[in-house]
């Protein structure tokens, strides 16, 4: 696809996560893995309180945390607002909203992250090979992920899940959207399998715009008063290089973990 919103969720985390692999620098943010507000995230639905921003920080996935991944802050500069995106029908809303890294619900504290992978063992190996075709598809199997992760007060983590269900079902035959003033339409929606938290879910969501076609992966998952959505995009399947790529398991299993 060309430079539009979408692949601003995934493209411009490469591009930042790409300066990263080649420097082997770690994100901006000092995420320890302290969890403060565990005690608020096992408290029951109609009483719980949002993590304040400070505690939000120190529950979101920093550097370090998940081998072979680096993780940086999400620069301003590379990611949208709610408020950029407007969708056709109001229950596609939310949807839209994940796929674009931006909030789902009125969180009363969030934050977003860009995730990027890295070569696996066998694919460095390909990269140094007499193989063009073989070194290309290897520099380029790598899988960029926008993570917004949320904190609501009552039930409104589970209102967010629900309402991205009930999206997926309500909008699987197709929906359009703009974000940050481009079009952008949604053509199928197939959900997959995934495990974490007290609630996940998971999607592959076909895009187009302008003509052009990608798959995005978006993986919704709950752990007490927090939601998280994954958004990623695989830059060899972009490049028609893979027919399909995984979900980031190993990512969500982590934010889970370091929220539970």
């Amino acid at each position: 696809m060309r430079s539009t919103a979408v692949r601003r969720t995934a493209v411009a985390a490469t591009a930042v996560s790409l300066a990263l692999l080649a420097t082997a620098c770690g994100g901006s943010d000092s995420g320890s893995g302290d969890k403060g507000a565990d005690a608020k995230g096992k408290e029951p639905a109609a009483a719980a309180k949002a993590l304040s921003a400070a505690e939000l920080e120190k529950a979101v996935l920093a550097q370090g945390d998940v081998k072979g991944h680096k993780i940086s802050k999400a620069a301003a500069k590379d990611t949208i607002s709610v408020d950029d995106i407007k969708v056709e029908k109001k229950v596609c809303a939310p949807l839209a909203n994940a796929l674009m890294g931006v909030q789902v619900g009125e969180p009363g504290a969030f934050t977003k992250r860009a995730i990027v992978s890295e070569p696996k063992k066998g694919d460095l190996a390909k990269q140094d090979s007499g193989d063009a075709d073989e070194a290309f598809k290897a520099a380029f199997d790598i899988t960029t992920t926008q993570l917004a992760l949320g904190s609501y007060d009552g039930k409104g983590a589970q209102e967010s899940v629900a309402a991205l269900r009930t999206a997926s079902t309500e909008c699987a035959g197709g929906f359009e959207f703009t974000a940050a003033g481009e079009k952008q339409k949604v053509l199928k929606i197939t959900e997959e399998q995934v495990k974490g938290g007290e609630e996940a879910v998971a999607w592959a969501v076909q895009l187009e715009q302008g003509g052009e076609k990608a798959v995005l992966k978006l993986v919704a998952l709950r752990q007490g008063a927090s939601f998280a959505s994954f958004s990623s995009m695989n830059m060899a399947m972009l490049a028609g290089e893979v027919k399909d790529f995984e979900l980031p398991t190993a990512v969500v299993e982590a934010q889970a973990a370091k929220l539970a």
